[in-house]
C-alpha cells in the first residue's frame, strides 16, 4: 500500500499539483495586483507575490474614471445575443444534417466544419466590406452579425456529433405515436441534447466575450468598446501601463466566463465525450 501510494503521488498528485499551480498562477497574479497599491507595485524591495496594504483604488478607478461599466455591458450584450443566434442556428442546422439525411448532407456537414478551420483574420476584409455597406461601423450590431460567422460552424459540428449518439428509436417511437418533426425536436431531441447545447453555449459565449480583432476595428467610440479592447486602449497611455486597473479589468472580465465553466463543466465534458448509448 505504501508503494502504491508513493507511486500514485509521483505519477498523479505531483503532476496535478504542478499543473494547477501553472494554470492558476495568472489569476493569482491578477488578484494580487488588483489590490496592491501603486507604491507597492513599483517597489522592487517588496514581495511581488503578496501585499500587506490592500486597496480598492484600482477597482474604484475602473468604475468612476473610465468607461468600464459601459464596456462590461457592451461585452455582455454582444456575447449573449451572438451566442443565442449561433446556438439556435447551429441546433437547427445540426439536426437537419444529422437526422433528415437529405442528399449531400454528409458533404455539407464536412464543409461547415472546414469553414471553422479558416482563420477569422482571412474573413476580415469581406466582412468589413459588408459592415460598411450595411452602415454598421461603430455599432455593436456589427459584432453581433460578425461573430456567428466563426461560431456557427464549430457549434454545428459539435451538435452533429452529439445528435449522432442519440438513438433513433426514441424519435421513431414518437413519430409512430403521431408526433410531427417539430414535436419530436422539441420534446425528444432537445431535452436529450441539453449537455451538447450547454457545451455549444459555453464555447460561443467564451469566444464572443474574448474576441479582440473585430471589436478593435469595427468599434471606435470609447463608450462602445468591449472589455478586451477597452482595457488595452484606454488603460494604456503611450508607453505607460496602468497595471493596477489593467489587472482589475482582466480579473473582473474573466469572472463571467469562469462562472459559466464552473456551472456547466459537467455538461461540457459529457458533450465532448458523447451523449447516450444504445
Amino acid at each position: 500500500m505504501r508503494e502504491s501510494f508513493l507511486t500514485r503521488t509521483i505519477t498523479f498528485y505531483i503532476p496535478l499539483g504542478a499543473f494547477l499551480v501553472f494554470l492558476l498562477f495568472p489569476f493569482y497574479w491578477m488578484l494580487v495586483t488588483t489590490f496592491k497599491p501603486n507604491a507597492d507595485l513599483y517597489n522592487p524591495h517588496l514581495n511581488p507575490f503578496w501585499t500587506w496594504h490592500p486597496t480598492l483604488d484600482h477597482i474604484r478607478f475602473l468604475f468612476t474614471q473610465s468607461h468600464y461599466p459601459s464596456w462590461l455591458w457592451n461585452t455582455t450584450w454582444v456575447a449573449i445575443v451572438s451566442t443565442l443566434i449561433s446556438v439556435i442556428v447551429s441546433l437547427l442546422a445540426a439536426y437537419a444534417i444529422q437526422r433528415l439525411r437529405f442528399p449531400g448532407s454528409g458533404t455539407l456537414g464536412v464543409s461547415i466544419f472546414l469553414t471553422y478551420l479558416v482563420p477569422p483574420i482571412i474573413l476580415f476584409i469581406p466582412l468589413a466590406d459588408i459592415i460598411f455597406h450595411l452602415r454598421l461601423f461603430d455599432n455593436l450590431w456589427a459584432l453581433v452579425l460578425t461573430y456567428p460567422t466563426f461560431l456557427i460552424p464549430f457549434c454545428t459540428w459539435l451538435l452533429m456529433g452529439y445528435f449522432r449518439s442519440i438513438p433513433h428509436d426514441m424519435e421513431e417511437s414518437a413519430r409512430i405515436d403521431g408526433a410531427n418533426r417539430l414535436a419530436v425536436l422539441w420534446k425528444i431531441v432537445l431535452p436529450l441534447s441539453l449537455p451538447g447545447i450547454f457545451s455549444s453555449t459555453v464555447f460561443a459565449f467564451t469566444l464572443s466575450w474574448n474576441e479582440y480583432l473585430y471589436a478593435l476595428v469595427f468599434i471606435t467610440s470609447p463608450e462602445k468598446l468591449t472589455v478586451p479592447v477597452g482595457s488595452i486602449i484606454e488603460l494604456v497611455t503611450g508607453d505607460v501601463y496602468h497595471w493596477g486597473p489593467l489587472m482589475a479589468a482582466a480579473l473582473l472580465g474573466s469572472v463571467p466566463v469562469a462562472l459559466m465553466y464552473s456551472f456547466f463543466a459537467e455538461h461540457y465534458v459529457s458533450a465532448l465525450s458523447g451523449a447516450l448509448k444504445d
